[in-house]
């Protein structure tokens, strides 16, 4: 199978051709002719229902390499009637983000707030931008004089402004800026909306060390690995960091510290 099949303007094409054609002008209610070749949307229809030319809208489903405003692909996936599942993966396809995506955003699942409570070692849940919304004693006792005290933790707060940061984890400067990469991509879908924004301009304004390492592009994938710190009471601990993506929940990231 053909790469293109699976990504980029050509596998775009092929999704909204697709969808188009099990969407029947009765279900938008528009008038249907008794001589009709297809029994889905014409592009013609389509195009006008979204707001664009149908030429326009053509070359989108031929996977021309096109620019697409999100507007304009909400109004496409509105027309579509398109799932939440099935917006999130037109836009992941389109590589834009969703104009909508906060107010498509599930509720967070208690039974996943609850998870971290299960298990016997250090476990916290984060958001997108790193806010532990939940997290077990055992994290706390980790992160003693900090999570369980502060009224909001958030894990890149504590890496570069809390003085404890530099002593708890151990090779603080490359550990800091390795999570500065993994949130630079953890969030390249989501870089548009004003959440992100704002939080990026508080921490470049704020932190010189965030700041530097943001100006340098690098992108890196959230890795495990080996996490060692030197507590103040336990010494050196050594942990093997696993991630975990809950299902439907996008944004959230369950971390397990599992002891080496």
């Amino acid at each position: 199978m053909e790469a293109e099949t699976l990504s980029g303007p050509k596998a775009l094409g092929a999704f909204l051709r697709a969808h188009r054609e099990r969407v029947t002008p009765e279900m938008l209610g528009l008038p249907t002719a008794s001589r009709r070749r297809t029994s889905g949307l014409r592009r013609e229809e389509l195009a006008q229902i979204s707001g664009i030319s149908a030429t326009w809208y053509t070359w989108i489903e031929q996977g021309r390499e096109v620019s697409i405003s999100p507007y304009t692909l909400a109004r496409i996936a509105k027309a579509l009637r398109l799932g939440h599942a099935e917006r999130h993966y037109l836009f992941t396809l389109a590589r834009i983000t969703d104009p909508e995506e906060e107010q498509l955003q599930d509720p967070i699942n208690t039974a996943v707030l609850h998870s971290v409570h299960q298990m016997t070692v250090p476990s916290y849940l984060l958001d997108l931008t790193w806010n532990m919304l939940a997290w077990n004693p055992q994290a706390e006792d980790l992160f003693s004089g900090w999570l369980g005290q502060a009224k909001t933790p958030n894990l890149l707060h504590f890496m570069f402004f809390h003085p404890q940061a530099k002593r708890l984890v151990n090779d603080w400067e490359d550990r800091a800026r390795r999570v500065v990469a993994e949130f630079r991509a953890e969030t390249s879908h989501h870089q548009n909306t004003e959440e992100i924004r704002a939080f990026v301009r508080n921490m470049t304004h704020n932190s010189e060390p965030f700041h530097y390492w943001w100006k340098q592009q690098d992108v890196m994938a959230r890795e495990g690995g080996e996490r060692v710190f030197t507590h103040p009471q336990q010494g050196v601990l050594r942990y093997q960091q696993v991630t975990f993506y809950p299902a439907e929940q996008h944004g959230l990231k369950l971390v397990i510290l599992i002891p080496l």
